[in-house]
């Protein structure tokens, strides 16, 4: 087995070289995992340099202390696989070599998604996730802290223009704006980075995302950090959000950047076992001397008392003891995926040896002839991931996944680097991201205002209100204007208003909907109480009438005036009155039933009798003429057959109307803001005006017959009385259509019952309050004699 470790400054290499032989170390022990096999391993330093790195894989391919590749005499070694965390070009160099031999190349590095593609590079396996699943969790963070306003950043190679590309679609997606997407590379001989850009927008943004590729990373903050200080030293408050999935607090201690306008860095981590302690550690670092000089500077030179200030190792110190620099050293994360690493490629070598052992029968023959493609199998498995990779797995796409931890790295003057894990995005076992943040858990540099920057365009959207997009302005900078009539929005920055449930309509805000008030002619209300007033003084008016009526049935003006048409015409209004009870009130089966059949009925009796008494006065005076045949049709018969025959005409349209489409009750949620009206739905509106239409005939006959009749001689003028009433009942009615057309709710039940009333009244007062008035005040009058004389007198 053989690694290329990525070139680091310092002493950080140092640190992953023993995680690795570490692993090696705990592999070789451990009698479960390659029982009676030694592992080897052989560790190659390519510096980032192509040809560096061509050496190494020449050196690694041959087997003799020549480099020539495909020429084995002599001592054998079984090269089964190649660990490496190399930067992209380099990762694809090598992939290039050993693809010729087929031999698996594992690598722990974030490199290029180019080595995605299975057919230019099917030996190529990732140990790591791929920075794109990173995205998803980025625009979780962007949207938890509602920075809506960002800047782009990445170096200026092949992976930093794909960072760009890919990126920035995904965030307007969700919303955010990138108003600064910049390359990053080196200008002039002075080596000052110069923007071409706005410095508006640079002032503008308080956000940043920074694509961190490897061997840039450094060098682009710098770069960064050199622009910052000519143009903005006064401004403060810029935060990073990088890409990193690696351990970069080595790298953020040994460099020479100030951080000085750099208020934070967010970066993400793979999530690592909560059981990996330095006590894993500790029986491999007991073997190693120079760990432990220079831990506990001490020496295990056998006369180290003999120097003064030396003291000689015990081997009783512990790394509870150690400083927290050397702590972070050893289980940086960097060092334990190296180790996971190194332990997933043995469990895949162990799986395949047992698995030739199987088939072949002998472990020996298995260990003989296995080869390094007969790897690819369990390298590939998705099993293989779940079970040997810590908290690394395949997603449902096959992808290479893992839950992350969000970080927040504080930067302190003296160089000391604080790591703060402030969330979690996790995603296994769910198509959603599930992001947790908890914003009181960052640690902020004291000499840093400890509040997160805004980086917006505006401010946001009240709850009551939309966005709308501005033209000519990124979509971050909209509007807010508030929501329409009837609509709501109940969070801020709504894209659109919606509708509230029909039996709820908006509050005052338009930030929430509330039930809708129910409304109907109520009895308790002091609309219903006029009318019931009204209707119940008809009433009263009415039976006061009829009592007179009934108890001077036998006087001349009664007698005179047909006292059966006069009965059931002060019956009918009664009823008439009466039916006014039917419209006010909660609505009911019963009630929206009968109260239209029963005042298109009543009235249609009512009209009746008044054409009935109109055609018998004209009659009356026609048989008073001396040889006049019409003398044979009057009497009781005639009118009765009047009002008979015109009322079935009315009752045959309301049982027409109640079989094909009766009235029922509804309600009305639309017709008036924030009600809801219990109304009786008249169920066919063409059977409604037509019972209307057919008793506005009856009235306009009866109107036209007493109006011709109005000059003819008879006693006390009743054809006048009846086209005085007629003319009081025409003009309710027709006033009544379009008020009723124009008004909504209870209101149109009032001026319904309003107009039964008024009709009703103008009916009993023109034909029989001068009969009453005569009854009672005039008796003087109510005498045969006087009506037989003025019957004369007008002839």
């Amino acid at each position: 087995m053989y690694i290329i470790s990525p070139p680091r400054k310092g002493p950080t290499k140092y640190w992953q070289l023993l995680s690795f032989l570490y692993a090696i170390q705990a592999i070789n022990q451990n009698q479960k995992l390659l029982p009676n096999i030694t592992l080897g391993y052989s560790i190659h330093e390519n510096f980032f340099d192509g040809r560096v790195t061509y050496d190494a894989l020449l050196d690694m391919l041959s087997i003799g202390q020549l480099n020539f590749p495909n020429y084995s005499c002599g001592k054998q070694t079984n090269l089964l696989a190649v660990l490496e965390g190399s930067d992209s070009q380099n990762s694809i160099q090598i992939s290039n070599v050993l693809g010729i031999y087929k031999i698996p190349q594992v690598t722990y590095a974030f490199v290029s998604h180019v080595l995605n593609d299975k057919r230019h590079f099917p030996f190529f396996y990732r140990m790591v996730p791929k920075e794109e699943a990173l995205y998803p969790g980025i625009v979780k963070l962007l949207q938890h802290f509602r920075w809506t306003l960002i800047g782009l950043l990445a170096p200026d190679t092949d992976n930093g223009e794909r960072f760009l590309k890919s990126l920035t679609p995904v965030l307007i997606k969700s919303g955010v704006c990138v108003v600064i997407s910049q390359s990053i590379q080196l200008l002039n001989t002075n080596g000052v980075y110069i923007p071409r850009l706005p410095f508006r927008k640079w002032r503008q943004v308080h956000v940043f995302v920074y694509y961190g590729e490897r061997s840039y990373f450094l060098n682009g903050l710098q770069i960064i950090q050199q622009f910052f200080d000519i143009l903005m030293k006064s401004i403060f408050g810029k935060i990073f959000i990088t890409t990193v999935l690696w351990d970069v607090a080595l790298e953020l201690m040994y460099n020479e950047i100030s951080f000085q306008h750099i208020h934070g860095i967010f970066s993400f981590f793979t999530e690592t076992s909560k059981g990996a302690k330095y006590g894993d550690f500790l029986p491999f670092f007991f073997g190693i001397k120079k760990f432990w000089e220079d831990a506990f500077n001490c020496f295990y030179l056998k006369h180290a008392f003999s120097v003064k200030g030396q003291t000689r190792c015990r081997e009783r110190e512990k790394l509870e003891r150690l400083p927290q620099d050397d702590l972070e050293r050893i289980l940086s994360l960097d060092s334990y995926r190296i180790y996971n690493t190194v332990q997933a490629v043995a469990r895949a070598l162990n799986a395949a040896y047992s698995s030739r052992s199987k088939q072949r029968g002998t472990e020996r023959m298995g260990l003989q002839r296995l080869q390094p493609w007969q790897l690819h199998p369990f390298l590939g498995n998705t099993q293989f991931y779940n079970s040997s990779m810590d908290r690394v797995y395949l997603d449902e796409n096959g992808e290479l996944a893992a839950n992350l931890d969000i970080v927040n790295w504080v930067v302190f003057p003296n160089k000391s680097v604080l790591r703060v894990k402030f969330g979690s995005i996790d995603r296994q076992g769910s198509p959603d991201l599930r992001c947790t943040i908890d914003p009181e858990a960052i640690v902020w540099p004291k000499w840093l205002n400890q509040t997160l920057p805004t980086s917006r365009c505006v401010e946001s959207c009240r709850p009551g209100s939309v966005k709308v997009i501005q033209e000519g302005k990124p979509l971050c900078c909209y509007e807010c204007l508030p929501c329409a009539e009837g609509t709501i929005s109940t969070q801020e920055d709504a894209d659109h208003c919606k509708k509230c449930p029909e039996n709820q309509h908006p509050n005052m805000n338009r930030d929430q909907c509330v039930f809708k008030h129910i409304t109907f002619l109520a009895y308790e209300e002091s609309l219903g109480v006029v009318l019931l007033s009204l209707a119940l003084l008809g009433s009263l008016a009415t039976s006061f009438v009829l009592g007179i009526f009934i108890k001077y049935n036998e006087t001349p003006i009664v007698k005179a005036n047909n006292r059966d048409l006069s009965y059931i015409l002060l019956v009918s209004l009664l009823l008439s009155f009466l039916s006014s009870f039917l419209f006010i009130g909660r609505t009911r089966k019963g009630t929206c039933l009968l109260r239209q059949t029963a005042f298109s009925i009543i009235f249609s009796v009512a009209v009746s009798s008044v054409l009935a008494k109109t055609i018998t006065v004209v009659l009356a005076f026609l048989a008073s003429k001396p040889g006049n045949s019409v003398r044979r049709w009057l009497g009781k018969s005639l009118a009765n057959s009047i009002v008979i025959s015109c009322s079935c005409v009315q009752v045959v349209i309301c049982m027409i109307w109640l079989g094909i489409s009766p009235p029922f009750p509804d309600s009305d949620m639309h017709s008036q803001p924030g009600e809801i009206i219990l109304q009786c739905n008249e169920g066919s509106v063409a059977m409604f005006y037509g019972a209307l239409g057919y008793m506005g005939f009856l009235v306009a006959i009866c109107f036209t017959v007493a109006f011709l009749a109005r000059k003819l001689p008879g006693a006390f003028n009743e054809a006048k009385l009846i086209t005085f009433s007629m003319l009081v009942f025409c003009s309710v009615w027709v006033s009544f259509v379009p008020t009723y057309l124009s008004t909504k709710g209870k209101y149109m039940v009032a001026v319904q019952v309003f107009s039964i009333l008024a009709s009703s009244a103008g009916l009993l007062g023109c034909i029989f309050i001068p009969k009453c008035y005569i009854i009672l005040l005039r008796p003087d009058l109510n005498t045969k004699e006087h009506l037989t004389a003025k019957t004369k007198n007008s002839t």
